[in-house]
């Protein structure tokens, strides 16, 4: 982004000295070009030369102070409506649900307690620093193409240590790593069946509230993002100096109620080996890693794209990020409704309809974000778009994956998942580090397009092949096991 294109508008609706000045020596310009037609070109003069090196900048800023206000109303009008739906759903899903049996064991309920506020109090703190996280590299005058290695490290990272990090974690123990953002879920089950003998069945419902306040939580960090960075003007800092007391009070409270808990039961190496012999043994795990590199990969690259096309337009950060939590938790309503005793939709075909969903979603971003012609609001519809297909994505994937991968394969398999997904985002990344800065954005969102047409043709793929397999559908309500509802 341009410097210029950082400062704010206001001026330009007043009548500022410098201003003034230059547009009249733009009016006088003007008027020397018109009385020198049909005349033998001159070269320019000073003052011409200063006001073709001025006019960009200031039809940028104009166009800034047209788009603006419009970018501003459309996210906060978005942010309403999708919250105003979301509670909606909710309220009606909440209504709908028959009285049921509430796990009531104060033992349990004491346990998850002592969970949830280190996890959410971690969460919180994340959330927190996702909507300035790249307007903070602008801050510090990162380039674009520089953010983009810097990304690209990051997810480089992720693939060299990813499969070593959870037998680590599991050695090392999870408390201990815990207070490094990681392994929580392992503490818990790990706390959950062989500590306290709690039944099996309970856990989903746990992970199931989780997943729903980690919706909310976003959602409220993202505004609370907007209230310290922009309306109390302390700048896009602001947002990760308030992550630091809250990831101190999770480890606080880690420290002070969480036991320890270790798994060095399997090596490493037979972890991994277990997982590659199960992803190529069987078509239906290796399809399903397809997608899951595939698409997720593409979510990558549009975590590291939606700052730089929204935020030249006035777009409000935290309140675009918001928006964006508010679509995914759309996205879950939708997928639980969906898949109720009342409608009984399968996963899989919700599967399909997300992945459909982001293609057209990408076809939108290639015209939207075409060089002189870009229009942030088609952009932002877009991307809510591909926030409410993620609502219906990961649950859907979740659920494919415990059906189809064995349990004792899932650490391994999930491993060898990781590994294309950050690739291709890795790749992605520097193919537009290395583009033409006006048109990198775009040819990013025709080859991602093109990505999400091969991830829709491995859904085909899988849906032909687990067409007839009734492991892979949602069981009937009636004679299910119990388990504690939310």
């Amino acid at each position: 982004m341009r410097q210029d294109d950082q400062q704010p508008a206001a001026p330009l609706l007043t009548a500022s000295p410098p201003l003034r000045q230059l547009l009249e020596l733009e009016a006088q310009e003007d008027k020397k070009a018109k009385q020198g037609r049909g005349s033998s070109a001159a070269p320019p003069s000073r003052d011409g030369a200063i006001m073709a090196a001025t006019r960009g900048l200031l039809g940028s800023r104009k166009q800034a102070v047209v788009r603006g206000p419009a970018m501003l109303v459309t996210a906060y009008f978005a942010f309403v409506v999708l919250l105003a739906a979301c509670l909606g759903l909710e309220l009606s899903r909440c209504q709908a649900k028959p009285p049921g049996r509430a796990c009531s064991n104060p033992s349990f309920l004491r346990f998850q307690l002592d969970f949830y506020q280190v996890y959410f109090l971690a969460l919180a703190a994340d959330w927190l620093q996702a909507p300035y996280l790249y307007k903070l590299y602008q801050h510090y005058h990162f380039l674009e193409g520089q953010i983009a290695i810097l990304y690209v490290c990051g997810l480089a990272s992720t693939v060299l240590f990813g499969l070593v990090s959870s037998s680590l974690v599991d050695w090392l123990g999870r408390k201990k790593s815990s207070l490094l953002f990681s392994a929580f879920e392992a503490w818990y089950i790990h706390e959950h069946v062989e500590r306290h003998d709690f039944p099996a069945e309970w856990i989903p419902a746990t992970f199931a509230r989780a997943a729903f306040w980690n919706h909310v939580l976003a959602v409220v960090a993202g505004v609370a993002a907007e209230a310290v960075a922009s309306w109390m003007g302390l700048g896009p800092v602001a947002p990760f100096v308030a992550a630091i007391p809250l990831l101190a009070l999770s480890g606080a409270l880690a420290l002070h109620n969480w036991g320890e808990n270790y798994d060095r039961q399997r090596a490493f190496s037979r972890t991994c080996a277990g997982g590659l012999r199960c992803l190529l043994s069987d078509r239906r795990v290796l399809l399903l890693g397809t997608i899951q590199a595939l698409f997720e990969s593409v979510i990558f690259i549009f975590v590291f794209l939606w700052t730089p096309v929204l935020d030249p337009h006035g777009a409000p950060l935290g309140i675009v990020f918001s928006s964006f939590m508010a679509a995914s938790l759309l996205g879950s309503s939708l997928y639980r409704i969906a898949t109720s005793k009342r409608y009984h939709l399968q996963p899989m075909h919700l599967l399909s309809l997300a992945v459909l969903i982001v293609v057209f979603s990408l076809f939108m971003l290639t015209f939207s974000t075409s060089p002189g012609q870009e229009s942030p609001v088609e952009s932002f519809i877009a991307f809510l778009l591909i926030e409410l297909a993620c609502g219906l994505y990961f649950p859907s994937m979740s659920f494919l994956r415990r059906k189809v991968i064995p349990e004792t394969e899932q650490a391994g398999v999930l491993n060898w998942f990781r590994v294309p997904l950050h690739l291709l985002a890795c790749l992605g990344l520097l193919v537009l580090h290395d583009s033409d800065r006006k048109t990198g954005t775009r040819n990013m969102f025709s080859i991602c397009s093109a990505v999400m047409v091969m991830a829709l043709l491995a859904v085909v793929g899988l849906f032909t092949v687990v067409r007839h397999d009734a492991e892979l559908r949602v069981p009937s309500p009636t004679g299910e096991p119990y388990a504690p509802e939310l």
